[in-house]
């Protein structure tokens, strides 16, 4: 356990900061998952629009430092590429 107050301090946020990360890492699933299930159900339309939904929320755990800048952009293109090749 901490003995100094700066250490209290730092272990007291980084547990909030656990929690924080770890609802959005789970709501980025979920909405992955929802892209997924649309892809998988072969319903473009639908995939698509959960997609546009998605990106925003990629976008935003590369800034606040859940997934690497490179990762949420790699995620993104696939995404992307699986529901252009279900449109031809």
């Amino acid at each position: 356990m901490a003995n100094h107050i700066s250490a209290k301090k730092r272990a007291h946020r980084n547990a909030k900061r656990g929690g924080i990360n770890k609802a959005r890492t789970s709501q980025l699933r979920n909405t992955l998952k929802l892209v997924e299930a649309a892809i998988a159900d072969g319903d473009s339309k639908s995939a698509a629009a959960a997609l546009k939904k998605a990106q925003p929320q990629l976008s935003k755990s590369a800034s606040k430092g859940l997934l690497s800048k490179n990762a949420a952009a790699r995620k993104m293109s696939r995404l992307s590429a699986k529901i252009k090749a279900m449109k031809k």
